[in-house]
């Protein structure tokens, strides 16, 4: 590949070739999030209302459900979601805290048994500036992580490969829960 045919962003030459992931810059705008300014129902809220394969629903508990992350780090990041719509660890009530957790052990089980993972990455994004996506709406990530998952691509290339449809992962976890 000649200099003149790797261009950056801007079209000027460089050394670089790049993966373009624009389906992020979605996400990073806000689409799905109810953002200040943004007049977007809560997506936790809204997926309970829709079909389990509308919603991406991998699973229903009694007050919180399991459902693949519409903008996963790996294949297989679950969220756990309480059903009532809190923000806080600890607005839950002990039944409620009680299942997420056994909702997140249950799905790291699910997981192992289709996709061998080596390791999970588990947690809760508590408020806006700790990271949280739906800071109002608590849920938990489950990722799952394989040696090597964090290749050139996420680190340099700021772009993660998904081998599978989430639609597909999810009928997998859900056949199998």
């Amino acid at each position: 590949m000649s200099d003149e045919t790797l261009l950056d962003g801007a079209g000027m030459p460089d050394r670089w070739q790049r993966l373009w992931a624009p389906h992020r810059m979605s996400y990073l705008t806000g689409e799905n999030r109810p953002l200040p300014g943004n007049d977007v129902e809560c997506p936790f809220c809204k997926i309970q209302s829709l079909s389990d394969e509308e919603g991406l629903i991998v699973a229903r508990g009694n007050e919180a459900y399991v459902v693949m992350n519409l903008y996963p780090y790996n294949v297989g990041h679950l969220l756990i979601c309480a059903n009532r719509h809190v923000a806080d660890l600890t607005d839950l009530t002990d039944s409620e805290r009680n299942e997420i957790a056994e909702l997140s052990a249950r799905a790291m089980r699910t997981v192992r048994k289709v996709s061998n993972p080596q390791g999970f990455n588990l947690g809760m994004n508590q408020g806006e500036v700790s990271g949280a996506g739906v800071a109002a709406h608590i849920h938990q990530h489950v990722v799952p992580r394989w040696f090597g998952d964090a290749n050139f691509m996420p680190i340099i290339g700021q772009t993660k490969v998904l081998p599978q449809l989430l639609t597909q992962t999810r009928e997998e976890l859900a056949s199998n829960w």
